[in-house]
């Protein structure tokens, strides 16, 4: 009873529009970590959905011209990127004798986009339940951290908007944590964030596609839809400037929808979630999240990525 009252409390604040992203995460991880989360399964399913639902909004605050420059300018960052996250994961993998299956996950989380690429390439590549949660697991404790350092270190760098914008969409793993930090740092920091990220999302697609082959079967892949949406709710904001006020209180809702969902991602991260994770699993995540991080922190920082 008195877990179910102070969950809702801090619910009822991180969807105030008084809390900052970085705040709700670290209430939710407080709530998390200290007692037991009696609405688990719900949070988890409405975390997904009101994610969607905000990046989708977001859209309504971005200028059609910037998401178009970002996505294509960002292109070839992505690719290389996702190429050696990948190879660099699997290796580390190997090394630290982490299940292979467990290792392909944890590299296709970092070099795409978190639980959702993890969520969709899991099934296929037919991980088990056990690993799912591993990956998972490994994925949202990092973003945690991301979320609550990146923008204090661009800060002290004194990284430009545009820069740390590009820093967080390549080095975070999960759509909501890049916006969270990103939103944090400013609004073009933001709209930089926001769309790089979404067009690293869309790799989703191929690296599902490429894991069905490679296993010989069919699987069903999952589409990323929120983000035609997002373009869509983009193009409307650039070219139906009529609709301005409604735009404006759609993307204030996106923001404050974002705050939830990462209140509600925080609080599904438990001490038994951490002790599942284990040593080996996640020791290859940080390692891998280190070498991107700070890897494309100093490519960006001496000039060899730029938008």
């Amino acid at each position: 009873m008195i877990s179910k009252s102070i969950f809702i409390i801090g619910l009822v604040a991180a969807a105030s529009g008084f809390v900052s992203p970085p705040l709700a995460l670290a209430l939710g991880l407080a709530f998390g970590l200290a007692l037991t989360h009696p609405f688990r399964q719900e949070s988890k399913k409405l975390s997904r959905y009101l994610l969607q639902a905000s990046v989708v909004g977001l859209g309504f605050g971005m200028n059609l011209q910037q998401v178009i420059h970002a996505g294509r300018s960002g292109f070839l960052y992505t690719l290389l990127s996702i190429g050696f996250a990948m190879i660099a994961g699997m290796s580390l993998g190997a090394l630290l004798k982490v299940q292979q299956k467990s290792a392909f996950l944890i590299s296709t989380g970092t070099a795409i986009c978190g639980g959702s690429a993890i969520a969709a390439v899991g099934p296929i590549s037919d991980a088990s339940e056990e690993q799912m949660a591993v990956s998972l697991g490994t994925v949202f404790v990092l973003n945690s951290i991301a979320l609550l350092v990146f923008p204090p270190i661009g800060a002290a760098l004194g990284m430009t908007q545009t820069q740390f914008g590009l820093w967080a969409a390549l080095a975070i793993h999960d759509t909501s944590s890049v916006v969270g930090a990103a939103a944090k740092y400013g609004a073009v920091a933001l709209a930089v964030g926001t769309t790089v990220k979404l067009a690293r999302a869309l790799w989703i697609v191929p690296m599902s596609v490429g894991t069905a082959v490679y296993r010989g079967g069919k699987a069903k892949i999952q589409w990323p839809w929120f983000i035609v949406l997002f373009c869509l709710a983009a193009v409307c904001n650039t070219y139906l400037p009529a609709g301005a006020p409604a735009y404006a209180m759609l993307s204030k809702a996106a923001k404050i929808g974002l705050t939830v969902t990462l209140y509600l991602i925080g609080g599904g991260i438990s001490v038994a979630t951490l002790k599942q994770v284990g040593h080996r699993p996640l020791l290859q995540g940080v390692l891998l999240w280190l070498l991107i991080s700070l890897g494309s922190l100093w490519l960006i920082r001496a000039g060899w990525i730029a938008l």
